[in-house]
């Protein structure tokens, strides 16, 4: 089974990435930059102001000062901060952008800005990667952050997305599940119709990489025996590897019950950027964004 752990080791066999992360100053996210360094995954550049920054690090992390892997650059507010991270991507000098203790509307207006920002063209989605205790695979969520009510075209997009992050973590033809509340095609409920035109779409080759099956509600989408009972014997029928969610709050609710019910450990990444985002809350825990580092880097290996 891969678990988020392996996803680590994975990440440590890559070629040494530059993070350039936006408002460093944080507990959190030096914990992970330095479980970050410590399984030799990457180096950083960090954009904060320079005394906050040594003085976390004197005090908890003093090794870290004197390490080549880490770059202190200074910046007076959260906007120079962001512009600064943003920069360092697009430029070249830094091959991931991961958010520290700044609002995410901040960082976010720089990462879309037209003259230096990572914009592609593509829709920016949330992909989560769950390691649910005593499931049997890791389990990928999207979009839970990013899209409000995505429609037909941007539910594909987002799909490319996590299938890109999937292949990635060694999934090569992920089974997808766009849920809906039911199993059949309601023409009074748009996601069922959604998921019903992605499935289409996938067999005539306009998403590729994957097996999409749908509408399926959660139980059918990620229990066989839930599956078999109503009847559901597509090929992702109680298999799925992706969930794909109708819109940000059933993602959000998704995202936040799998955490904080099961206990499952979670890392994610912002994809359809010139370059992967580690983009965790502010409340995430250093192990989490340590997970969604690895991802990152991972994704960053297949660019």
């Amino acid at each position: 089974m891969t678990t988020l752990a392996s996803i680590v080791e994975k990440a440590a066999m890559q070629d040494d990435p530059i993070v350039a992360v936006a408002s460093a100053a944080d507990m959190e996210v030096l914990t992970a930059v330095y479980e970050a360094v410590n399984n030799e995954i990457a180096s950083f550049i960090l954009f904060d102001d320079q005394e906050k920054v040594h003085h976390l690090l004197s005090r908890n992390f003093r090794e870290l000062l004197s390490n080549e892997k880490i770059q202190i650059h200074h910046t007076k507010n959260l906007k120079e901060s962001a512009v600064e991270a943003v920069k360092a991507v697009s430029s070249g000098q830094a091959h991931i952008l991961m958010k520290g203790n700044i609002p995410t509307s901040v960082l976010l207006k720089e990462v879309l800005n037209s003259d230096y920002g990572l914009r592609t063209g593509k829709i920016l989605s949330h992909v989560a990667a769950f390691e649910v205790p005593n499931y049997d695979r890791l389990l990928f969520v999207t979009d839970a952050a990013m899209n409000i009510a995505p429609d037909l075209e941007a539910k594909a997009q987002i799909i490319r997305n996590a299938v890109e992050t999937a292949h990635s973590c060694g999934l090569s033809e992920p089974n997808v599940a766009p849920l809906a509340a039911v199993e059949t095609i309601n023409p009074a409920m748009t996601p069922t119709i959604d998921a019903a035109s992605l499935v289409v779409m996938s067999q005539r080759g306009q998403i590729d990489g994957c097996v999409i099956e749908g509408p399926l509600a959660l139980d059918n989408a990620i229990s066989i025996e839930a599956a078999r009972q109503k009847g559901i014997t597509g090929p992702a029928a109680g298999k799925a590897d992706i969930l794909v969610v109708p819109n940000i709050e059933a993602g959000n609710i998704l995202y936040k019950s799998l955490i904080y019910f099961a206990q499952a450990k979670v890392g994610a990444v912002i994809q359809g950027a010139s370059a992967p985002i580690v983009l965790t809350s502010r409340a995430d825990s250093a192990e989490s964004k340590l997970y969604s580092l690895a991802l990152a880097i991972l994704s960053t290996s297949r660019k």
